[in-house]
Formats: C-alpha cells, structure tokens, sequence
C-alpha cells in the first residue's frame, strides 16, 4: 500500500502539519511580542536619547567649543541612567558619565552625530525643543553674529510689550515670545492675522531690524554672493525669512532683513520692485546651495566642531535591538526543523507500533479468506487494538470450530444417506440378478430403509427451518400432562418390547398447561423418550414427569453444569429409534420423528431442572440406562454426535434427534439440557414459559 494511503502515512502527515503550524503560530507569536516589547523600548529609548541629543546640541549651537561640557553629560547621565560619552571625529574623548576607572571601550558605530550646522532630522523631530525641520538642517539656535546685544534686547522689548497690550485691548490674546537671538516677538493667539490688521496697533519699529542685524545679513548676503559670481549667476538679496525675489539692484537702504532664527514673522513691507526678477528652478537650487553654504560659513566660527555620541548602559552596550541577521535568522530554521525531526521521530515510533499489530491482522484476515489455516494474532497490552487483536482471535477460533463442524456434517450427512442407499441398491440389485425373490418381507425392508431417509430428510428439513428462523409453529393451549399420556401411550409397544417400563408422573395431581405447538412438541418429547428407552437396559425405567411454578421433587432435580436438571435415575445419549413404529417416526403423536443425537448440552441452550421461576413448566424425561459419560455431556446436543463411536444402526439413529429437541424448544421460547451420572441414568430436560395451570 502506498505511504500516502496508509494509516502510517496519515498519522506522520497530521503530525508533520500540526508540528509545522505549531512552530510557525509559536514563531509568529513570539516574533510579534519580542517585536512589540523591542518597538516599545527602542520607542522609550529614542525618546530619551532624542532629548540627551537636543540638549548637548543645543549646547554646541550657543557655544564655539566643548568645553564645560562635562558637567551637562554628568547630568544628563544621571537623569536618563544611561551612559552618555562625547568624542571628536577622531573618537579623541571630550566628556564621558562612565564612572569605573577603565571606562568600557565605545561601540564601534556612533549612537549619533552633534552638528548644529547639520542637525539629525529623526533624532530633531522627537524634542518638543528643537524646531528645526527637514528642509533647514542648522540648529535655529546658532544665531551667531545675529544675537543682538543688551540694549538692542531692552528696546525691541518696550515694542514689543507695547504691542502686546495694544492687542488685548483689541480684544485680541497675544504674548510676547523671545527668540535664541534675543529678539521678541509677539504670537497671536489663534494666529487671525486678519483681526490683527484691523486694528490700529502697528508694528513696524519692531519688525525693523536693529544695526547688529543689518550688519550680519549684509554678511551672509555678501557670502552668498560671492558663491553665486563663481558658478556665474547674478546675486541676489535675501529678505528676513531669507527669501529672494528682486535684483540687487532694486534693494534699497532699510529693506534688509533681521537673522536667520526667524525670530520676528512679519515684516516691513517692502516697496514693490520695478522689474522683479524671475527665477528657474534651476536659479533657485544653485541659490538654495549657496544661501546654505553661506550661512555654515557665517555661524561656523560660533558654534562648536561636529562631535560623536555614544549612548549605552554602564557595560558598554548600546541600545538594544531586534536583529534578524543571517545566523538568527539559520538558529530559528534550525530550532524548527529540529522539533519538526523530533515530532516526525515520535510520530513514526508511535505509528509503527500503531499499524504494526493492523499489518498483523490483515495478513491474519486474508490467509483466512484463501482458506489457509487459521492463526492466532499476538495480544499484547490492553489497549483498543489489543482488544481487537482479541476478539479477532476468537472470531478465528470460532470460524475454525464452525468449519470442522460443517466438514464433520457433511460427512455425517454422506454417512447417514450411504447407509439406507446402499442396503437398497443392495437389494435391488440382488433382485435384479435373481439372487433375491420380491416377497413381502423384501418389500418391507426396503420400506424401512426409504423411511429410514426420509426420517433424516425430514429431520435435516427441520433444523435447517429452525437455523434460519422460518420454523412455523402453531401454538394452542396444551395440558402437559395428557400430552406426556399420548407420548407414552405411542411408545408404549416398543418398551414393552425392550422390557424397559414406561410411566407418566405430574406434579400435585395438577396438570400444567402451556401455550406450545402439540405437534412440534410431541416430536420433542418423543425423540428424548425414544433415546431413553432404547439406551434403558431391560428391567429398567423411562419417567416422564412435568411440574411448573417451584414443584418437583428435589431427589429428581439437581442443577448440572450444563444447565440441565440432576436425578438419581439417567438415561443414555439416545437415538432417533430408527424406523418404523418403534422409532414414533411417522406417528402423529410424536411428530414423526425420534433422533438421538444432541446439539449441544446445559449452557448452550439447556437449563437446570431445579425449582423453576414462576410460570415455566418442565418436562423430564428420566432413565435409569447406563448414563453419559461426563466429557461426552457437553456434546450431547451437536448434530450427529453419538457416544457409539460405531454408528451402529442397532444402538443409535441419525444423531439429529436431540438437535432437534433443543432447536423446538428454543423455537418455543425455551430451553432444553441433560444431567448424567455415568452408570446410573440421565435426565432429559425441556423448559418452557407456561401459563395459568388447570385443574
């Protein structure tokens, strides 16, 4: 059988596609929290590094060089339990929070890069401090030449406080915000600036810019300039958000703008250009460039140099991570296929054990249907397949027993018909040659033995009804007693032939009356009276008695093992008495037939003849003839079994009689069995459901 069909196959499939989706559901949920715990603590740690990274940039945007800088990364380090270290570019130390004496050497990659004048997008976006944005890189805190002095601060501080109150007498809620460079500037709460030029509160002293900006914007416009002429472009003037639209030529005195911070939003308008200036995409990228380029050179001088970050625990580790590298990724392939192997192994372990004792029932069942012999499977265990090996065992022992048996009838059956068969082709023949005159006498002896077949047809006939549920019976109100009267009456002669006496006992004078088919159950009484009185020696006696509802003498009825009913006086294993009249075959009384040889004994079908349940009436038959032998008792009952192993005509009929006893008893809802005391008698017991007794 191929493996896929196979229950092996089938039990090592299931148990590969649970394995699998085990360790994948256990893979994936693994993955899916360990990802969730790693996203939420790299999300806590970028936080927290995000603000270590804003301070210490802060820091070097206010300041041209390092120094100091111990203290605020001592303090940072203490706030964050982590272990903040600073180096140059060439990874020479600038300050370090480890606090061992040989601080743990630095990771090889930098957690980040501290540049004010090139700020980290990603780390910058995370502080609430910092308000740079992706498109200007440089820290809004590096103000350099733009951070105006004490006097400038005070005056632009009157305006705009001036210009502040004016607008919440208008109704509109400002504040004044200052700036890194120290310019203030009033923010509109609700940002109308609509409502905000409604009313009469101007701003344009404090929107102008102060001669310290002036003088760093003409700056940082020259510097632009200068990088505009060397790729051959005209220059250009930038306004106080550093935008650019008219020539240089058209700029007048007191248009330029205040610093880069953008510090103060709005602005003087400016007048209107004669000729504004159109720009290409092109112009405004290389303009871009420059401005930029113009502004690190400007600030570069006020800032501190670009310097390394390293952000790791006290041990030296960096942030942790979920890397899913090559060999992690080979370590989970691994640990899978190595409890995929693992179940497979326990799967096909169990499934040979499994299917083993099946492969040895299956070659049991099919050397069965060749018609080899029967062998018994191995039992071992307990379990379900050891109870079926079990039961297949006694279907196999059982299914042998049965086929000696149908072996053993025919043969039986051959034996039986060659008997007559040849005693009247015998005399045929014999008459056919002369040698035999066709008297009287010869046509009765061939009478007898046709009679003699027709007898085993009959009984043949009748067990094979009886085996296949279709024996029809008639049943009437019978009175036991007067029944037992006729059977004796019919078997009479034949007794008083054998010298064996024949009488009829009832129990209290009562006789017991039972809901029977009288025909069918004189064919049964008769075939057990026949084999009593011809295995009764002569001076001997038959005892037919019936008795229901608890009667019966104890001295006749004593429970055998076989279900039959014990006495002192026995009768031998009967047969059907042949033929004619002695045999009560033919005889309506008796049903026609009389048959010694049993179908079986006490617990197959017979039961004991002690007191009786309510309502069951038993009727023995007792003998006093040579008894049963003890190993032949359980045989009794089978179909052409005789205890003369000889098969003498003489002493023993067909061997159907007490098969067909047991078959009409049962057919009328009761049992039949035998006790025995070898050399002292046998009973014969048939019991059947009764009615109401009758006086």
């Amino acid at each position: 059988m191929p493996l896929r069909r196979s229950l092996l196959g089938r039990l090592l499939g299931v148990s590969a596609l649970v394995a699998a989706c085990s360790v994948a559901a256990t893979a994936w949920l693994a993955v899916q929290t360990t990802s969730g715990a790693i996203r939420q603590e790299q999300g806590r740690n970028l936080t927290a590094d995000a603000r270590i990274y804003d301070t210490l940039l802060g820091y070097a945007a206010q300041n041209p060089t390092w120094n100091g800088v111990d203290a605020t990364v001592r303090k940072l380090a203490e706030e964050s339990g982590r272990r903040i270290a600073l180096t140059t570019q060439s990874r020479q130390p600038l300050a370090d929070s480890a606090t061992a004496e040989v601080p743990p050497p630095l990771p090889p990659q930098a957690s980040a890069v501290v540049d004010p004048l090139s700020v980290d997008t990603v780390l910058a976006a995370r502080t609430t401090e910092g308000q740079g944005t992706a498109a200007d890189r440089i820290d809004p805190r590096a103000v350099g030449p733009f951070l105006l002095p004490a006097a400038e601060r005070t005056e632009l501080r009157q305006l705009a406080d001036r210009h502040a109150i004016c607008l919440n007498r208008s109704g509109i809620a400002a504040d004044v915000v200052v700036g890194p460079s120290g310019r203030p500037r009033v923010q509109v709460v609700g940002n109308s600036p609509e409502r905000v030029l409604s009313t009469k509160c101007e701003s344009f002293d404090l929107d102008a810019p102060t001669r310290t900006e002036r003088k760093a914007l003409d700056a940082l416009n020259g510097l632009a300039d200068a990088c505009l002429k060397r790729q051959g472009r005209e220059g250009v003037r930038l306004d106080q958000n550093l935008f650019w639209g008219e020539d240089v030529s058209a700029a007048r005195p007191g248009q330029l703008p205040y610093p880069v911070p953008s510090d103060a939003r709005a602005a003087r308008p400016a007048p209107v250009a004669e000729a504004p200036r159109e720009f290409t995409g092109e112009d405004d990228r290389a303009i871009a460039s420059c401005v930029g380029t113009a502004r690190s050179e400007q600030l570069g001088s006020y800032v501190a140099s670009p310097a390394l970050l390293f952000i790791g625990d006290e041990g030296g580790a960096t942030v942790p991570g979920f890397d899913l590298s090559p060999a992690n990724t080979a370590k989970i392939a691994g640990a899978a296929a190595l409890v995929l192997a693992l179940t497979v192994g326990a799967s096909v372990l169990a499934g040979a054990r499994l299917v083993r004792p099946l492969h040895a029932l299956t070659g049991a069942a099919q050397r069965m249907r060749d018609g080899e012999e029967s062998a018994s499977v191995p039992v071992s265990g307990d379990d379900e397949i050891a109870r079926l090996a079990a039961a297949f065992n006694d279907m196999s022992a059982h299914r042998a027993r049965l086929e000696e048996q149908r072996r053993a009838m025919v043969s039986d059956v051959a034996h039986e018909l060659r008997t007559p068969l040849s005693n009247i082709r015998g005399w045929l023949e014999a008459a056919q040659d002369g040698l035999a005159d066709p008297d009287p006498a010869f046509v009765s002896s061939l009478l007898e033995e046709a009679v003699q077949l027709q007898h085993i047809i009959d009984d043949l006939q009748d067990l094979a009804a009886a085996d296949a549920g279709v024996l029809r019976l008639h049943p009437e109100p019978v009175r036991v007693g007067e029944l037992l009267g006729q059977v004796a009456a019919a078997h009479q002669a034949r007794a008083d032939t054998a010298e064996v006496t024949l009488r009829v006992e009832t129990a209290d004078g009562r006789v017991p009356e039972v809901a029977a088919d009288p025909v069918r159950l004189r064919q049964a009484v008769g075939n057990l009276v026949s084999n009593a009185v011809r295995h009764t020696p002569p001076g001997g006696t038959v005892t037919l008695r019936a008795y229901g509802g608890g009667g019966g003498a104890d001295s006749r009825s004593g429970g055998g093992s076989e279900g039959g009913s014990g006495s002192d006086s026995g009768a031998g294993d009967g047969s059907e008495g042949g033929s004619g009249s002695d045999s009560g075959a033919g005889d309506g009384s008796e049903g026609g037939s009389g048959s010694d040889s049993p179908t079986g004994h006490g617990s197959e079908g017979g039961s004991g003849a002690g007191s009786p349940p309510g309502g069951d009436i038993v009727i023995e038959v007792a003998d006093t003839g040579t008894g049963i032998p003890a190993e032949d008792l359980p045989y009794v009952f089978d179909r052409f079994w005789r205890a003369e192993k000889s098969r003498s005509r003489r002493t023993g009929g067909s061997g159907l009689g007490l098969a067909i006893v047991r078959k009409l008893a049962e057919a009328h809802g009761g049992t039949a069995g035998a006790t025995s005391t070898e050399g002292e008698g046998s009973v014969f017991v048939i019991r059947l459901p009764g009615r109401a007794p009758t006086p």
